[in-house]
């Protein structure tokens, strides 16, 4: 069992150690891709200029300045993506790297006006609106990454079974065909409506098998509780704090 448990682990690291090299990378390589020579051509913004705002701007101290940003950029999002990633688990390791870009390019945002020889009416408004978007961006993904992270609780009372939480539901109790305790969840091909992070997986995905299925997985706590109702949807719920299997034996009693 232990054996598995560190099998498992060392694919769940595999398959985010990928993405968080690919943007790190990402970031470096912009660093290195321009210069001054080219920024007319490739650096956003500045390519859309007209002559009389490329005057006004400093690009020669901008570029360095600018290459600078994306190579720490990408060297402190891999040192810090790792960090949590081996320290804390993969699903804060993937968040991390969701908002860290955004809240490091609205400070370069608001950097970048110091490189305007004479500051414009004009410039002032579009770098104000760019930091706003830029943190409502910001604000709506830790939204729906609290939402996701936000354990869903199974509670039992006036003939239902509710589920709380994202995605969370309500069922009749008659209207419950089976509770079984399942050792892992069907195999996903994609989903269809939901939240995905490595670990925590909540909304309606599609199996391999062609099945629609509910997961509410919190943890990568086993076994996992499957709801089957007598129209045959499926319900995988696996819970953040408490032992799957306790709660599976309390649901029966209270059913009982």
């Amino acid at each position: 069992m232990f054996v598995a448990l560190i099998k498992q682990l060392a694919v769940i690291l595999e398959k985010m150690i990928v993405p968080i090299i690919i943007l790190s990378l990402i970031f470096i390589g912009i660093s290195f891709l321009i210069n001054q020579n080219n920024a007319k051509d490739l650096l956003s913004g500045y390519n859309t200029m007209s002559d009389v705002e490329k005057q006004n701007f400093d690009i020669a101290t901008y570029v360095p300045y600018f290459k600078k940003f994306n190579l720490f950029l990408g060297l402190s999002l891999f040192l810090i993506s790792i960090f949590i990633l081996y320290l804390v688990n993969s699903d804060w390791s993937g968040i991390f790297m969701g908002t860290y870009p955004i809240f490091c390019y609205t400070y370069f945002i608001w950097k970048s006006n110091q490189f305007y020889l004479q500051k414009t009416k004009k410039q002032n408004i579009i770098t104000s609106v760019l930091i706003i978007f830029m943190i409502t961006i910001l604000g709506l993904i830790l939204f729906e990454f609290n939402n996701t992270l936000n354990d869903n609780e199974i509670k039992i009372g006036n003939n239902k079974l509710e589920i709380t939480g994202d995605y969370g539901c309500e069922i009749d109790l008659k209207n419950i065909e089976s509770i079984t305790l399942e050792n892992k969840i069907p195999e996903i091909s994609s989903k269809t409506n939901g939240a995905a992070l490595e670990i925590t997986k909540k909304g309606y995905f599609n199996t391999k098998e062609n099945q629609n299925v509910k997961l509410l997985i919190n943890s990568n706590k086993k076994p996992i509780i499957l709801i089957t109702t007598k129209d045959k949807k499926k319900i995988f719920y696996s819970a953040k704090e408490k032992s799957n299997k306790e709660i599976y034996n309390d649901i029966i009693k209270k059913i009982n």
